[in-house]
């Protein structure tokens, strides 16, 4: 491990060409980046407010609550309904028809099939798989001699003469014409490799060392600081909209906020109170005697029609017979317990 600090980098000393580049670009871009700032500002407060007052709320009465209404009281239901009526028409049937009669009826067929397989088949397999055996040793003792015989052939008339027209005629002549053909490609080669570096590859390079490369890393220059000078000018247009857009909103509240705040405080309050104290109240007060000597008019009325019509029903028809009294035989009340007292029949007095 390595204990020593490694040196920080070293920064290239800046040219000329960078430092009059610099100040100039700097100067176009911030002006000309200053209003865009500023549109840009006042478009994203008015999308957020737009969003906020208008959009998020008509989103929420146009897609948000119909479909939440929708899923809650509709769907929900339904896909309940639906699954209740899917279970005890489907499933529960289904699971019934499974378990009384397609297991049974399965083990049963299972179990014939074994004893089918135990008795019947393993036994003519085995005996089948007896004769197959028998008559492929046959077949492989009497084919083992005519393959040897067409092998020995085979290798005499063919693989002999084969190997011995390749060893001595094709693989010379192959190893001369590919030499030939080495030593052509060689030259054709060569040839073409200096004809190419001559006409194309020097005159690229010398393009690209003394006329694209100065020119790439001028351009280089102009492009970092370009997006040196938009960030930096992006940041100083945003201190920039920031202040003008504080400046705005306290030149709108001197202008409109506070004359309101203060025609509020200062007039309108006390107003409203001398109004609600020398008018309203006493209009309200009024109002209350009003309805309550209203209210009594009416019983005193109400009072006079029940009295009137007493009075003409007992000229019409007399007196009302007065409803008798009936002993119901109640038990008086309990006496309190006293020493001397006892409610037991043995006792009482």
């Amino acid at each position: 491990m390595d204990l020593e600090k490694a040196p920080p980098p070293r920064e290239e000393p800046e040219g000329c060409l960078v430092v009059a580049i610099r100040i100039p670009v700097r100067i176009v871009v911030l002006l000309l980046v200053v209003p865009v700032r500023m549109v840009w500002d006042a478009l994203v407060v008015g999308g957020r407010f737009l969003r906020d007052v208008v959009l998020r709320p008509l989103g929420r009465a146009l897609f948000v609550w119909p479909f939440v209404a929708l899923w809650r009281y509709v769907l929900a239901p339904l896909g309940r309904g639906l699954a209740w009526l899917g279970n005890a028409l489907f499933v529960v049937p289904l699971v019934w028809l499974y378990r009384y009669v397609l297991t049974p009826l399965g083990h049963g067929i299972a179990a014939g099939l074994t004893w089918l397989y135990a008795r019947v088949l393993a036994p003519v397999g085995r005996a089948v798989m007896w004769v197959l055996r028998g008559i492929g040793a046959v077949l492989a003792a009497a084919g083992l001699g005519v393959l040897a015989a067409l092998g020995w052939l085979g290798r005499y008339l063919l693989v002999v003469p084969a190997m011995w027209l390749y060893t001595w005629i094709l693989a010379p002549v192959g190893r001369a014409i590919a030499w030939t053909v080495r030593i052509v490609a060689t030259g054709i080669g060569a040839g073409l490799y200096w004809t190419l570096r001559v006409l194309f590859v020097l005159p690229a390079v010398g393009l690209y060392r003394w006329v694209l490369a100065p020119v790439g890393r001028v351009l280089a220059v102009i492009g970092r600081e370009v997006g040196e000078a938009l960030g930096h000018a992006w940041r100083v247009a945003g201190h920039i909209s920031r202040a003008v857009g504080r400046f705005l909103g306290t030149l709108l509240r001197w202008i409109f906020v506070e004359p309101v705040r203060w025609v509020y405080r200062t007039v309108l309050t006390p107003v409203g109170h001398v109004v609600r104290d020398l008018v309203l109240q006493p209009a309200a007060q009024a109002a209350r005697a009003v309805g309550r000597a209203t209210r009594q008019a009416l019983a005193s009325v109400r009072e006079s029609a029940r009295q009137a019509r007493a009075d003409v029903r007992r000229m019409l028809f007399g007196e009302p017979k007065q409803r008798e009294m009936v002993d119901r035989r109640e038990p008086p009340a309990r006496e309190t317990r006293t020493l001397g007292s006892s409610t037991t029949a043995l006792t009482k007095d």
